[in-house]
């Protein structure tokens, strides 16, 4: 038996667990179904046969009390249409007795009915005198008594669909704990069965990698006696058959010399993803196997490596490399729109930067270079993406129309409503303002994802934008008991931006920024000059956020837990692509208690005189 076989027989107890939940699962359901629909089929038509006979006896009745007012061929033509809706609907219940006692009240029924309807053809016989006193002493007691013996056709019903949902209910809430049993017990079975199968299976493996550890730790005299399967007996016989070498090689001072280098090297070769090793000057020292392949050079080949490269590969390169070895530490991509794309036969490849510096005796001596392959992910997040922004764009017309009814409803165009439907109506009118803000939200997002989103760029002075943003927040400001103000530094360069685009990043940080503050607190905004940039800067005197939740603000549907659940989360990560756009850089300063900063940069597009 081969260990892929072993493997896949230690997982088939719990996957037989599951299939028996299943199969128990989808019988249960089938069954309580069933019941359901006996119910509806065995008493629904009774109760509405006995309804109607009801109400047909009240109709002939009503046309006798019609020949006694003197209203003789009017209550005649009554009688004469209801009689035979009586008698079908008598029939259909004669015909669907299916309840313990149903036989002898439907018989009791059919007596009467036919009693009354004797007295009724005495009643209405052509040429007699029809009297009250008749009509008393007769005709009506046996109305009653034919009304009574409906009624306790229509109660035996009735409280037999009572009685037999109470059943159902008493059922299904025994079959759910028979099914949380059944699932909790197959479960902890097929669990003890994969993990004591697993492990049998793994103990040969164990044995192995004690052998491995011990020639890691530097005895190479050791060695892995495995018996089990095939796989793993030619692997130990290959594991000491390296290891006899390597023991071979390292008595040798040759051996000694090169063992760092080629464990360094690998060590690279083994990883899936290209990766690069550059010198302190720059120059490239090591690559591995995915990486020549990948790239198509290699540094056995004549001249500078790099001058082969693709150009726009050796641009990421170059400007990774010189982020690192400028001492700026590790370099960390934004998002997937900074990968590389390269051709190959079986469609393109998307290659993601990653790079950290190298140290020896804390001195920097180079930069280590990862082109991580996202080719994957990014189509997972690219297929994401499409999905929600569909899904948004297809909630947009019926919540269009959703918002419309409920805004004429709750103007009364429609008719007049009470305080309490007012009170109702203007809840949903507010949650459907919300739900299309998050709709506008992710479509906005798509947009600026899929790159169809673009900037109208047109020279700006940070003062215009602050005030804008300012005065479109300054009476959700004044309604929170929050002061708002501004701080402008001069700038020494122009200003370049998307109005309307940078207008949402500052109002979605300051609308953020007013709602966590206290009552009596005041929000600042601060612009300043950053070198080539100039800095927007949103503080308030807010909760604050804690560190591990920092790095994650700027994500899409995140929200500080213990905060508000307004919104959606996505207007940050829609102020982040903004700016990211804009080639600018976004982020937050903050500590619990002590109230937060929120800041991005745009970049200046000349120099000129002070503004």
């Amino acid at each position: 038996m081969t260990f892929r076989t072993r493997l896949l027989l230690a997982e088939a107890p719990l996957a037989l667990a599951l299939a028996v939940i299943g199969l128990v699962a989808v019988l249960t359901v089938g069954q309580l179904g069933r019941a359901g629909e006996e119910v509806l089929a065995n008493n629904y038509r009774s109760v509405l046969a006995a309804q109607r006979m009801k109400e047909a006896l009240e109709r002939i009745d009503s046309g006798v009390l019609f020949v006694l007012a003197g209203e003789r061929a009017k209550g005649e033509a009554q009688i004469a249409l209801h009689r035979p809706r009586f008698e079908d609907e008598l029939k259909v219940q004669e015909s669907n007795i299916t309840e313990q006692g149903e036989r002898e009240a439907t018989e009791r029924l059919r007596a009467r009915w036919t009693a009354y309807l004797e007295a009724l053809q005495r009643f209405s016989t052509p040429g007699a005198d029809p009297r009250e006193v008749e009509y008393q002493a007769l005709l009506e007691p046996r109305f009653l008594d034919t009304k009574d013996a409906a009624d306790a056709v229509l109660a035996l019903n009735q409280d037999a669909m009572v009685r037999r949902s109470t059943q159902l209910h008493a059922t299904s809430e025994r079959v759910n704990a028979l099914l949380v049993a059944g699932v909790l017990l197959a479960l902890l079975l097929g669990s003890w069965a994969a993990v004591n199968l697993t492990n049998r299976a793994l103990r040969p493996v164990g044995v192995l990698r004690q052998a491995v550890r011990r020639v890691g730790t530097g005895d190479l005299a050791a060695r892995a006696v495995v018996k089990g399967p095939a796989e793993l007996e030619q692997l130990s016989a290959d594991f000491n058959a390296m290891a006899a070498r390597l023991q071979a090689y390292r008595e040798s001072s040759l051996g000694e010399l090169l063992q760092a280098q080629h464990a360094a090297q690998g060590a690279i070769d083994s990883l899936p993803d290209p990766v690069l090793v550059f010198g302190l000057g720059g120059q490239l020292l090591k690559m591995n196997r995915a990486a020549e392949a990948t790239l198509g050079f290699s540094l056995d080949e004549p001249g500078e490596p790099l001058s082969r490269a693709a150009p726009h590969v050796r641009e990421v390169l170059e400007r990774v490399r010189t982020h690192v070895l400028s001492g700026k530490g590790a370099f960390l991509p934004r998002g997937y729109e900074e990968a590389v794309r390269l051709e190959g036969p079986e469609g393109p490849t998307f290659l993601l930067p990653r790079a950290t510096p190298v140290y020896a005796e804390a001195a920097l001596m180079g930069a280590a270079v990862v082109l991580q392959d996202v080719t994957r992910l990014r189509r997972f997040d690219e297929l994401k993406n499409d999905l929600v922004a569909t899904v948004a764009h297809e909630f947009r017309t019926p919540l269009t129309s959703l918002r419309m009814a409920v805004h004429l409803c709750a103007e009364q165009a429609v008719g007049p409503i009470t305080e309490k439907q007012a009170d109702l109506l203007f809840a949903a009118r507010e949650d459907c303002e919300r739900l299309q803000g998050i709709v506008d939200d992710l479509l906005d997002l798509s947009r600026i994802q899929s790159g169809s989103l673009e900037l109208e760029k047109r020279e700006v002075t940070p003062g215009a934008l602050v005030d804008a943003a300012l005065a479109a927040h300054a009476m959700a400001a004044e309604q929170r008991g929050v002061r708002l103000s501004t701080q402008l530094e001069p700038l020494a360069g122009r200003l370049e931006a998307d109005p309307a685009r940078v207008d949402l990043v500052l109002g979605n940080l300051l609308s953020n920024a007013i709602r966590h503050s206290p009552p009596g607190a005041s929000v600042e905004v601060v612009v300043s000059q950053q070198g080539p940039a100039v800095r927007f800067e949103v503080r308030d005197r807010g909760e604050g956020i804690s560190p591990e939740h920092q790095k994650r603000v700027f994500e899409r549907f995140f929200r500080v837990p213990g905060t508000s659940r307004e919104g959606a989360g996505l207007g940050l990560a829609i102020a982040r692509e903004i700016v990211v756009a804009h080639h600018g850089d976004i982020g937050v300063e903050s500590a619990p208690g002590q109230g937060s900063r929120f800041w991005f940069t745009l970049p200046l597009v000349a120099s000129a005189a002070p503004a």
